[in-house]
């Protein structure tokens, strides 16, 4: 597998092996190659070379990036058939794995992202994650006339909806939901660190409601339990429950899948390696 990058005059080309951490740079108009251990852990960088065949940091390109994690065990994708068959019976929504949203997963994990992209592309990724959990919404059918006088049979979704921002990091997710659902009432709720609810403003009907539960990164899930559980005791029922994420580790899921069952989980990635600074890069308090 081969990545070309051009860095001024200069088109280095990275060559991946089949052993790990290893990529071979090599000039194009030269027959020089030098080698480099790739620790993708320590950032998304891929190596290049200048006209005097210095070697330089560069980003690599998504596919390879991808593929040096795979490679080096930073992401587990050997199927776990746990949370293959929370993904199966509908328990769990996976983003597609696309060159789009792998992208935006790595400019969220590099180290070296500053918070203006952090921002827009975080911003992105959870647009993409709400639209999706909007899908597993119920609708009705309608019919209405286009301006040209034609009946056209479409859909529309059922109100009662709303969001459920666990402070802090949740409110984080407030804007890409109002760019989805102008209108959509959202709450707020805050989980202390001994797991007890220290804060929550809900809406009266919270029981008649189906809630999107907002919280980008779930590392142990404890919070998200006890957020759960939170909403049940205020009469939510357990289906209308739907946790949306952008990045999830293995364990949180099977702990809230098999506790609540019914509870649907939505996220674009199911990894270790989740972004834990997540929240202070957003708002700029890293």
């Amino acid at each position: 597998m081969k990545n070309e990058r051009r860095t001024g005059d200069c088109i280095a080309s990275i060559v991946l092996t089949t052993r790990d951490n290893i990529a071979v740079a090599k000039h194009a108009n030269e027959s020089r190659s030098i080698s480099l251990d790739v620790k993708p852990e320590e950032g998304l960088d891929g190596l290049t070379l200048d006209e005097n065949g210095r070697a330089h940091v560069a980003p690599l390109t998504m596919a390879v990036f991808i593929w040096l994690r795979r490679m080096n065990g930073i992401v587990d994708k050997e199927k776990d058939e746990e949370i293959e068959h929370f993904k199966e019976n509908g328990t769990l929504a996976l983003l597609g794995e696309t060159n789009q949203i792998l992208e935006l997963q790595t400019i969220l994990k590099d180290r070296n992202t500053d918070h203006s992209d952090f921002v827009f592309y975080a911003d992105r990724l959870m647009r993409l994650v709400i639209e999706e959990a909007l899908n597993k919404l119920p609708y009705t059918e309608i019919t209405i006339t286009t301006p040209t006088h034609c009946q056209y049979k479409g859909i529309q979704f059922m109100r009662g909806n709303c969001g459920v921002s666990l402070c802090r990091s949740g409110e984080a997710m407030e804007f890409a939901l109002r760019q989805c659902c102008r209108s959509i009432r959202i709450c707020k709720m805050l989980i202390g660190d001994e797991q007890r609810v220290l804060y929550a403003r809900l809406i009266p009907d919270m029981s008649h409601r189906r809630v999107l539960l907002l919280y980008p990164v779930v590392s142990t899930g404890t919070t998200v339990l006890k957020a759960i559980s939170a909403l049940m005791d205020s009469r939510v029922e357990e289906e209308n429950i739907y946790l949306t994420t952008l990045f999830i580790t293995p364990q949180s899921v099977k702990s809230i899948c098999n506790k609540f069952p019914r509870v649907t989980v939505i996220t674009s990635d199911v990894t270790t390696g989740v972004p834990y600074s997540f929240a202070m890069k957003y708002f700029g308090t890293d």
